[in-house]
């Protein structure tokens, strides 16, 4: 495979910041991609860097209601009331300094992936900033101000575009863009995750699939805590390739969450990059054979910032370029990283697993399958 890949970022996207004590910070993206150029994969002839430019408030109309925007607009003069209203407040979605700007910035640079692959000729693109799939259409929610996949899958099929698959492995359940697009046939949306009983934002269960002309579009994993590599890869195996393919896309969007490692401080699933290397590959291999190749990758969780994000999302624009990747990491980085604060950093890409076993899934797979074909 010849792939022409787009990697989307600029430093103004460090804007989105919620604060020195969310766990959302956006030094993981930079570690990220610090270590992507260290590793010379920026360099390489069939990639291209492209800047993350601010989305129109047209753009993010496509799913966003305007007295959202506008709220999110006149936050910091907001009263209680209305910041209530629109999800935002202390913990998960706190006020922050050019709010509105930065989230649209951030869907502005997934955007910019879509127009790669839709437009300009790429096959891949990245935007590891992108990921927010939490904010609905009037507020925000789990740390989203705005839902970068659904503006992008959104602004595609306003350019022509007729099926979108939108895959995303999040530890938390991709319910944005479920929600957004529940009741529309033109659009897949599978998401794996640990399951709503036990982690937010409680949703995500097999029996949510979709609506009216929709039915049947929405895909759900629910899968238990603990779960790690052998049995999370065995349902995405079961699941999402044979779906995609009846499905038939034209372009592949996946949300690439690497909370669901094992050492993740808010979920409870059991993953290594083992998994992430693998499920990279399967996506690679899925847009080739599907989408002739067109496939767009967002960032997403992961809180480990720079033991875990960097190399996650580095292995799969890794996949998305074409290259291979030494095991060991570059000893700058990770000297720049562990001066970063989070302590110890891993020196290779492999790890080894857990010893844990992995709880039964047959019977998730079932419920999940039945009446698929």
């Amino acid at each position: 495979m010849s792939d022409r890949a787009r990697f989307v970022f600029s430093e103004d996207l460090r804007e989105y910041d919620h604060g020195p004590q969310h766990p959302l910070r956006p030094v993981r993206v930079l570690l990220t991609v610090d270590l992507i150029a260290s590793l010379g994969l920026l360099e390489r002839a069939n990639v291209e860097r492209a800047p993350a430019r601010v989305a129109s408030d047209e753009e993010l109309m496509l799913v966003h209601t305007e007295p959202y925007l506008d709220a999110v607009k006149r936050s910091g003069e907001a009263s209680r009331a209305d910041l209530v209203r629109y999800g935002f407040g202390p913990g998960d979605n706190p006020i922050f300094p050019n709010m509105h700007r930065a989230g649209a910035r951030v869907a502005g640079a997934t955007l910019v992936a879509a127009e790669a692959v839709v437009r300009d000729g790429f096959d891949h693109a990245f935007n590891p900033a992108g990921g927010l799939h939490h904010a609905m259409p009037d507020r925000a929610s789990g740390f989203c101000v705005y839902d970068d996949p659904a503006v992008a899958i959104a602004w595609m099929l306003e350019q022509g575009v007729e099926r979108v698959a939108y895959v995303d492995v999040d530890v938390h359940h991709g319910d944005g863009p479920q929600a957004i697009f529940y009741e529309d046939p033109r659009v897949l949306t599978i998401s794996l995750h640990e399951s709503g009983r036990y982690l937010f934002p409680g949703t995500g269960f097999a029996s949510e699939r979709g609506a009216g002309p929709g039915e049947g579009t929405a895909v759900n994993v629910p899968l238990p805590p603990t779960t790690g590599d052998d049995a999370w890869l065995e349902a995405f195996r079961a699941v999402v390739p044979p779906l995609v393919r009846r499905f038939a896309p034209q372009v592949l969007v996946s949300q690439l969450g690497c909370d669901t490692h094992h050492t993740d401080p808010l979920a409870h699933l059991g993953l290594t990059t083992r998994a992430y290397r693998e499920t990279a590959r399967a996506l690679h291999d899925l847009a080739h054979e599907v989408c002739d190749g067109r496939w767009i990758a967002t960032g997403g969780g992961g809180y480990r910032w720079a033991s875990v994000v960097p190399r996650a999302w580095t292995i799969a624009f890794a996949e998305m370029a074409g290259a291979e990747l030494p095991d060991e990491i570059p000893a700058d980085w990770l000297r720049r990283a562990e001066e970063a604060g989070e302590g110890r950093v891993p020196a290779t890409f492999s790890e080894a697993a857990p010893e844990r076993a992995d709880p039964p899934i047959d019977g998730i797979l079932e419920e999940v399958l039945r009446g698929r074909g």
